[in-house]
C-alpha cells in the first residue's frame, strides 16, 4: 500500500461489519433538487419526480431518500391523501419508489422497514406503492395470438415470452412481508396505475423500421391520414381547451369519467417543457389530440381524445405517429403507450384499446402492480368504509 493510501486508510478506515450486523439504510426527507437529480439519473417514472407533486396539489407531498453510507441510493415521491378533519393520511407512491429492487429482494426489511417507520411517524394509516419492476412480457405476435384465441380470456392464461427474475422475486417478497396486492380480479382498469402496459422500443430504430414493425392496418391508416391531408402540430397551453373537448367526447363514447380541464392546466404548469400536446387537424378542424411526457429515456403517452367526425381520415393514428417520430428524434429509448386492461376477450370493449396499441408494434409488459401495507387497521377500515359510502352516493 502506497504511503498516501496508507494515510487515508488510517484516517478514514473502511467500515468493519461484525458477523450478523447489516449495513444501515436510513430514510429521510430530501430536497426537490436532490430528488430531481436522482430521478433523472435513474430513469424514474414521471410520477416519481418532484414536478408531479405540482399536478396533485390537493395531496400533501414529500420527497424521501434512502441513504447508505452517505449516498442517495433510492428515492420516492410520497403523496399523502388526508382524511378531512384529522392528521391521518393514506401515503401513496405512484409507480415507485425508485429503488435498486434487485438488492431489496435480498433483504427487504433493511429497505422497507425504515420507510414504513417514517410514514408511521407522519400519521399515515396505510402505504400504497407501485414498483415498476417488470415481471413478465409478451411480444406483439404472442399477444395477438392470445387475442385471436377463443379459449384465452386474460394474460395470465397466455404463456409469456419472458419472465424477469427480480420482478418475480419481488412479488414473493412483498407478499411475505405483509403487503397486499391491489390487483383487480376483473382485469379492468382501477383507480391506481395499470399493471399491464404496451411499450415500443425505439433504440437503434429508424422511422422506416418502425413503420415496418407496425401491423398492416396501422400502415394503411398512416397512409390514409397523409392522403387525407391530416396535419399534426405541437399545441400551446391555449389548445388544452381543444384537447379537453375531444377528450370529453371520447369519455362519453367509451364510458369513462373525464378529468376537468383544470387538471390538465395544472399538468401544463407543473411539468413545463416535458409535457407536449399534439393536435391533429384537417382544414383547420381539430379531430384528435394527445398529451405526451418525456424524459431522457422514455416518452409516455398519457391522455388522448378524438371526435367521431371524419374518422375515416385516421387523425388519431396521425397524432400517435407524429408523437413517436418526435420521441425517436429526441433520442428517447422507449415510447410507453401506458395501460391496458387485462383482457384477451375480443367481445370486451377494452380489447379494442389493446389491439390499437399492439398495432404500433409494441410489447406487452406486466409490472408488479400496486401493493398496500396497513399501518393502522382501525383507521384503514374507517377509510375504506368512507370510500364505499362515497362511491354509493356518486
Amino acid at each position: 500500500m502506497a504511503g498516501n493510501d496508507l494515510f487515508d486508510h488510517l484516517v478514514h478506515p473502511e467500515p468493519t461489519l461484525w458477523p450478523g450486523v447489516r449495513p444501515a439504510v436510513a430514510v429521510r426527507p430530501i430536497s426537490a433538487a436532490e430528488h430531481e437529480r436522482f430521478a433523472e439519473s435513474n430513469a424514474a417514472s414521471i410520477l416519481q419526480t418532484p414536478a408531479w407533486a405540482g399536478v396533485k396539489r390537493s395531496w400533501r407531498s414529500e420527497s424521501l431518500g434512502w441513504i447508505e453510507d452517505g449516498e442517495l441510493v433510492g428515492a420516492a415521491l410520497v403523496l399523502h391523501r388526508p382524511v378531512p378533519g384529522t392528521n391521518r393520511s393514506l401515503a401513496y407512491v405512484p409507480e415507485g419508489p425508485t429503488l435498486p429492487w434487485q438488492r431489496v429482494v435480498t433483504d427487504p426489511a433493511l429497505w422497507l422497514d425504515p420507510f414504513l417507520e417514517h410514514l408511521r411517524a407522519q400519521h399515515a394509516f396505510a402505504v400504497r406503492i407501485g414498483p415498476t419492476q417488470a415481471v413478465r412480457s409478451w411480444e406483439t405476435t404472442t399477444a395477438k395470438r392470445g387475442l385471436s384465441s377463443p379459449d384465452l380470456r386474460r394474460f395470465s392464461d397466455l404463456a409469456p415470452d419472458r419472465y424477469e427474475r427480480d420482478g418475480v422475486a419481488l412479488l414473493k417478497v412483498l407478499s411475505a412481508q405483509g403487503w397486499t396486492s391491489l390487483e383487480d380480479e376483473s382485469g379492468a382498469f382501477t383507480a391506481g396505475q395499470p399493471r399491464l402496459g404496451v411499450r415500443l422500443d425505439l433504440r437503434e430504430r429508424t422511422p422506416e423500421q418502425l413503420l415496418k414493425g407496425m401491423n398492416q392496418q396501422w400502415r394503411r391508416n398512416v397512409k390514409r391520414s397523409i392522403a387525407a391531408g391530416v396535419s399534426v402540430r405541437p399545441g400551446v397551453k391555449g389548445d388544452l381547451a381543444v384537447f379537453h373537448r375531444l377528450y370529453v367526447e371520447t369519455g362519453e363514447r367509451d364510458g369513462f369519467t373525464p378529468r376537468p380541464l383544470s387538471y390538465f392546466e395544472q399538468m401544463w404548469d407543473a411539468l413545463g417543457p416535458v409535457l407536449r400536446l399534439w393536435v391533429g387537424e384537417v382544414e383547420g378542424q381539430a379531430l384528435a389530440a394527445a398529451l405526451t411526457v418525456d424524459t431522457d429515456r422514455t416518452c409516455w403517452y398519457t391522455y388522448g381524445g378524438s371526435t367521431s367526425q371524419r374518422r375515416e381520415v385516421q387523425a388519431s393514428t396521425a397524432v400517435q405517429w407524429a408523437a413517436v417520430q418526435a420521441a425517436l428524434a429526441r433520442g428517447n429509448w422507449m415510447y410507453d403507450l401506458r395501460g391496458i386492461a387485462d383482457t384477451l376477450d375480443e367481445n370486451e370493449k377494452l380489447s379494442g384499446l389493446l389491439r390499437f396499441k399492439l398495432g404500433l408494434g409494441g410489447t406487452v409488459q406486466e409490472t408488479t402492480g400496486e401493493w398496500e401495507y396497513t399501518l393502522s387497521p382501525l383507521w384503514h377500515r374507517a377509510f375504506q368504509l368512507h370510500q364505499r359510502i362515497q362511491k354509493a352516493r356518486s
